[in-house]
């Protein structure tokens, strides 16, 4: 058992690797904007100690500086390029930090850890500010296992191709509104990019945490039902491929070895 993982919520995961803890979208408030978090206690102090976090994109439900001050300081984060001149509160945080801006392509070392930035399909700019442009990133995190953390991003050609041989998936499988605009992931579409993946085993993510306000008995399903959903689909179109539909806060350590 060569990789931990812990899902926190949203797309906030800790992925333990070669003695090294990298944490996914921070993302710790019990309520942001017209979003409240109704599953799920807020994740303890613990969930904050990181020897790198990795931002997906700008959107404030994934680049929360207020989440991000929660880091030791000294802690590794790698954001989108283009997100210190877009998102002043993150400038402020460099101070204390050690804030990197990636690209596609672009290669992290983290102790026995390398960190390939990735591409995905989604909007990346921090909406609704402005016009400034960041590309929206998955991540490749390379140690004993390979472990890809997807972010945002919906369905795209290349997706195997850019993120290669993998172990693990971390996939978004829902949202946060009652309808997923373009550039998501649904539990089926999800079930499709196992598909393509191939990994040992997939995590769902991004599901069942925020809700919009007064929005409880508007398509409640969307809020409750992707991490089944995505279970019921990827056992049809790819039964091989194990998936562990974590709860808020719980862990595993999959048999990934090949």
């Amino acid at each position: 058992m060569s990789v931990e993982i812990t899902w926190w919520g949203h797309a906030t995961a800790t992925v333990t690797d070669s003695g090294v803890r990298v944490l996914t979208d921070p993302l710790f408030a019990r309520r942001l904007a017209h979003l409240r978090r109704r599953r799920g206690a807020p994740p303890p102090p613990e969930a904050a100690e990181a020897d790198v976090a990795l931002v997906s994109h700008l959107h404030a439900d994934h680049l929360h500086p207020r989440s991000l001050a929660r880091l030791a300081p000294g802690t590794r984060v790698l954001v989108p390029r283009g997100a210190l001149a877009t998102v002043p509160a993150l400038r402020r945080l460099a101070e204390t930090l050690l804030i990197t801006e990636v690209a596609p392509g672009d290669e992290t070392v983290i102790g026995d850890l390398t960190v390939r930035a990735v591409p995905a399909a989604h909007d990346g700019r921090r909406l609704p500010w402005g016009p400034h442009r960041s590309p929206a990133l998955g991540y490749v995190i390379h140690g004993r296992s390979t472990t890809y953390f997807a972010g945002d991003t919906g369905l795209f050609d290349e997706m195997a191709e850019v993120v290669g041989v993998c172990d693990v998936a971390l996939l978004p499988v829902g949202g946060w509104g009652p309808y997923l605009g373009h550039g998501h992931l649904d539990a089926a579409r999800a079930a499709r990019a196992v598909v393509r993946l191939a990994p040992r085993c997939a995590v769902p993510v991004h599901y069942g945490t925020y809700w919009p306000i007064g929005m409880d008995a508007v398509r409640p399903h969307e809020f409750h039902a992707p991490g089944d959903e995505f279970v019921r689909h990827t056992t049809l179109l790819a039964p091989e491929v194990t998936v562990h539909r974590l709860d808020h806060g719980q862990s595993v350590r999959p048999e990934v070895a090949r």
